[in-house]
């Protein structure tokens, strides 16, 4: 199933794919408690979003806030989606570092803390549109 262009993907964020390989190499990476042994995540997540995963856990939520963060991983894939970030590897699969993300991508969506990384808009031309203007092109021909 192909991606809609407008999602933002996570993976591309300076630093997060190769991260992302780590985990996938070594599963340990990947658990929670791998940011004490390894400062590289924390830096990642400052870069990317102004703050780390303790300090986006610290953070009060305004008395409004749902939770979100602690839905199970697989829903939050549709809920980020839902707010244009596709957090999942090119199998659709939840990204293997995305408990080490996901705080910190919330509140930042939600205007609370930190902030959302610049990511220039995708110029690549729609293959639908030009694929449709060459058909349209062909039948006025006929």
């Amino acid at each position: 199933m192909d991606r809609p262009t407008a999602l933002r993907r996570l993976i591309d964020l300076p630093g997060v794919a190769d991260l992302e390989y780590r985990a996938l190499l070594k599963r340990e990476f990947a658990e929670p408690e791998a940011r004490a042994e390894h400062p590289e995540i924390d830096s990642c997540s400052q870069k990317n979003f102004g703050l780390t995963a303790d300090q986006a856990e610290e953070h009060p939520r305004p008395a409004s806030w749902d939770g979100v963060e602690s839905l199970p991983l697989a829903a939050q894939v549709a809920a980020f989606e839902a707010e244009g970030w596709d957090v999942t590897d090119d199998k659709r699969r939840p990204l293997r570092t995305l408990a080490h993300f996901n705080q910190q991508l919330w509140l930042a969506l939600r205007g609370v803390a930190g902030s959302l990384p610049f990511l220039p808009e995708d110029n690549r031309p729609d293959p639908w549109g030009s694929s449709l203007a060459a058909e349209a092109k062909r039948f006025r021909k006929r």
